[in-house]
């Protein structure tokens, strides 16, 4: 049986077929479009490999949306339930589209403290020292944990089947991954900046705790903001996480989505266009 090619194998091979312009000296040329897309391939093939190698790092994806699922209907279900003019089954149908909203925030810190591990094994290093280019590197990280976000979603939407949930808007349904997956894919631009500037995979776990705890509980997701304090149904009304639950009820189960889609999509486009160079030039100067 033949061997499987290691990660370093895979973008060293990537690199020697890559474009003579791609795999020049990088202060003497200007990478191509082509060579970044080559470079982003080998790049995704190298995490996949490892996540292959660990299969230990899909348990958050694969246990997170089954623990929460299940905590936050039998446990919370039956009152919030009864407050919506419902029961259980009610609170099932207001809280799955909230919980993948929370699973596109929650699973983008993944990114940060997989950046920062590989900062500290040396692999980052590694990278730097070839000729590829940088945002490439980011722009594989991003891809392969959309993909673990994808995973969990379908998790997730099993578990929801089984408590009850009734899928009735298909095409609704897939407007919401790629809604959450969109959100997702800027909020990761956030965790790639903190993976890069903080010293340890602990400190980015700590850091986007103290983020994201607020801004999940803090919002829709999990009941309705009407009976909060004035204060906190302000914050709840800036908070995109809010917006992104509520488009993804209006999209799964009925209801106004258009101002909460275009401001969600709004935040989105923001945080990624301030966001994504500040993580490549943090990368590109890291010393």
């Amino acid at each position: 049986m033949s061997a499987q090619p290691s990660p370093a194998t895979t973008l060293n091979e990537a690199l020697r077929t890559a474009p003579a312009s791609a795999t020049a000296s990088v202060a003497d040329v200007r990478i191509t479009l082509r060579g970044h897309l080559r470079h982003t391939g080998a790049l995704v093939r190298r995490n996949l490999l490892w996540i292959r190698q660990d299969p230990e790092s899909m348990f958050d994806a694969l246990l997170m949306p089954v623990v929460f699922t299940l905590l936050f209907v039998y446990v919370f279900g039956g009152s919030i339930g009864q407050a919506l003019g419902g029961g259980q089954e009610r609170y099932v149908q207001y809280v799955i589209p909230g919980m993948l909203a929370m699973m596109s925030m929650t699973l983008s810190q993944g990114v940060g403290t997989g950046f920062s591990q590989d900062f500290n094994s040396g692999v980052m290093d590694r990278f730097r020292s070839l000729p590829i280019g940088r945002g490439s590197v980011l722009f594989a990280k991003i891809a392969v944990e959309l993909g673990r976000m994808l995973f969990a979603t379908a998790v997730l939407m099993v578990v929801a089947v089984l408590v009850g949930f009734h899928i009735s808007n298909w095409p609704g349904l897939f407007a919401t991954v790629g809604l959450s997956a969109l959100f997702a894919s800027s909020i990761m631009w956030v965790f790639l900046t903190l993976g890069v500037m903080l010293k340890s995979a602990q400190s980015v776990q700590g850091v986007g705790f103290l983020v994201l705890f607020p801004l999940q509980f803090g919002s829709s997701i999990f009941a309705p903001t009407a009976s909060m304090p004035g204060w906190l149904q302000a914050f709840t009304d800036y908070n995109p996480l809010s917006t992104l639950a509520d488009a993804a009820r209006g999209l799964m189960v009925g209801g106004p989505v258009a101002h909460d889609l275009w401001v969600t999509v709004g935040w989105a486009v923001a945080i990624t266009a301030v966001m994504a160079p500040v993580a490549i030039h943090k990368f590109r100067t890291k010393s």
